[in-house]
């Protein structure tokens, strides 16, 4: 092999280097020279310019690798001591580290060393053998209208069915950075036992005591009993009641009262009855002829014509013909068509509808928000309290008078004025009693219409002229067709866009 020739400028490098270390050694260098020296900041023999950069995270380190000088090349080994002299010295990429060397690449940041980020572990959990949530999909029919069939709000268990298992908390692992500071995986949590009616547990399996409708909610399990009719409900039996569930697989006719503690299922059509449900109401083909229907939960039908609705959720239909609905969240239509003809329809949150009015120029109304009858409401309570209070304190300033003349003994009070004076005492207790009413239903008001500030009217299809769209208490009637517009209210002023799709 021939000799390796060094330049004059290597040789005073390599020659200075020896020195220093020697000095080093017997502990008299001066730190301030190494750089004379050609080394980095760390004492190994790597070019100037060489750089290391660590994320904030500490999680990866790259480095920048200067060329050697002329017919010099590093090893692997001086790049880890220049590593773990800069601090970095766990997760080395040793794959890069050999082909910075074996392929000399220089001039360019290469990830070098990699820290191990954290696994996170798992809470302890419930898998349910079972849908917690109250109802199925309903499927989408070839013409764009929803099927209602396909809706369930129970889902049914027989006696020792297995219906939930706990699985336990899986621990993290803990990670490390680059410069080997550890970092540790966040604790995990057990979750209680179910709690709940109907169901057993034995060890982390849970099984079903009895027959009946299961539902999860608020972390506990239920197995409620449903009453359910085979078929047709009619004037003959004119009247069901039952605490849970009721389900009808036929239809109901007119005149029939439904009540129940919870929801009501019919697989067919009503008529004009009257359904009262603690929970929901589904219809799967619709209602029609002038009933009603009041639940606490949402609504759900085919179609609803000529009826009264009122939900505290959610009502969703494929069409609404000159009804009266009113929900506490949202009024949806589904389907191509998704029409609401006339009638009066009211979403507190929003209404979401493909048609609203027709050819015939129906006028439909749709309103979204707090209705005027709040804002009156609020109006006479605002008016009602300024009047109490000028009352009161009117009354007030009588008794104290009364109450000051009778102590200072200016003048006998007698049996009269003393009952008058008892009188006023006690009309002044009526007076704050009321002023606590209209002030609690005053602020409740309040709530409610600074509650509807994003209360929208979205039609996703044609307008018909005549349909009335109102926001709060701000009003539009359309003197002209049009479509695809989304309404909203600012400021007191009802505003209308264009939907792009």
């Amino acid at each position: 092999m021939g000799e390796i020739e060094f330049s004059r400028e290597q040789m005073n490098k390599l020659k200075g280097a020896m020195v220093w270390e020697e000095e080093e050694a017997n502990g008299t260098a001066d730190a301030g020279r190494k750089k004379d020296f050609g080394w980095d900041s760390c004492g190994t023999n790597l070019a100037r310019g060489t750089k290391l950069r660590v994320a904030k995270d500490g999680m990866t380190a790259w480095l920048y690798l200067a060329p050697p000088d002329r017919g010099q090349t590093y090893t692997k080994e001086e790049l880890i001591t220049y590593l773990e002299r800069n601090g970095v010295i766990k997760g080395y990429h040793s794959s890069n580290l050999s082909a910075m060397i074996k392929k000399r690449v220089y001039e360019r940041e290469i990830l070098v060393a990699q820290g191990k980020e954290v696994q996170k572990g798992r809470d302890g959990w419930f898998e349910y053998l079972f849908t917690p949530e109250e109802y199925g999909v309903p499927k989408i029919r070839e013409d764009g209208t929803v099927d209602y069939t396909s809706m369930s709000a129970l889902h049914n268990v027989r006696e020792g069915d297995k219906v939930a298992i706990y699985h336990h908390a899986e621990a993290g692992i803990d990670g490390y950075t680059v410069r080997g500071t550890g970092v540790k995986a966040k604790p995990v949590k057990e979750l209680p036992p179910v709690r709940g009616k109907g169901v057993v547990r034995e060890g982390d399996v849970y099984y079903a005591q009895t027959d009946g409708k299961i539902e999860a909610k608020n972390g506990k399990i239920d197995i409620q009993k449903v009453h359910e009719v085979a078929g047709d409900v009619t004037l003959i039996v004119g009247r069901v009641e039952f605490f849970g569930d009721v389900i009808i697989n036929g239809n109901v006719e007119s005149g029939v009262v439904i009540r129940a503690g919870r929801n009501i299922e019919i697989h067919g059509t009503a008529g004009s009855a009257t359904l009262l449900a603690g929970g929901d109401v589904i219809i799967s083909r619709g209602i029609q002829g002038g009933g009603s229907i009041i639940a606490k939960g949402s609504v759900f039908a085919d179609f609803i014509e000529n009826t009264t609705v009122r939900a505290g959720g959610t009502v969703q239909s494929n069409t609404i013909l000159n009804a009266n609905i009113s929900a506490d969240d949202k009024v949806i239509t589904t389907g191509k068509k998704g029409a609401v003809i006339g009638g009066y329809v009211h979403g507190y949150r929003g209404i979401e509808v493909i048609t609203a009015g027709s050819d015939a120029e129906v006028k439909t109304i749709l309103h979204s928000g707090y209705e005027m009858k709040t804002y009156e409401r609020f109006l006479e309570l605002r008016r009602q309290e300024g009047e109490i209070k000028e009352n009161l304190s009117e009354l007030v300033d009588n008794v104290t008078d009364a109450l000051r003349e009778k102590r200072m003994g200016s003048s006998r009070i007698s049996m009269a004025a003393e009952i008058r004076l008892a009188e006023r005492d006690r009309a002044k207790s009526q007076y704050f009693e009321e002023l606590d009413k209209i002030s609690s239903e005053k602020e409740a008001l309040e709530e409610l219409m600074e509650n509807s500030q994003g209360a929208y009217i979205k039609v996703d299809g044609n307008i018909y002229r005549n349909v009335v769209i109102s926001v709060n208490i701000e009003q539009l009637t359309l003197n002209r067709s049009t479509g695809y517009m989304i309404y909203t209210a600012d400021n007191g002023v009802l505003e209308g866009n264009v939907i792009v799709h």
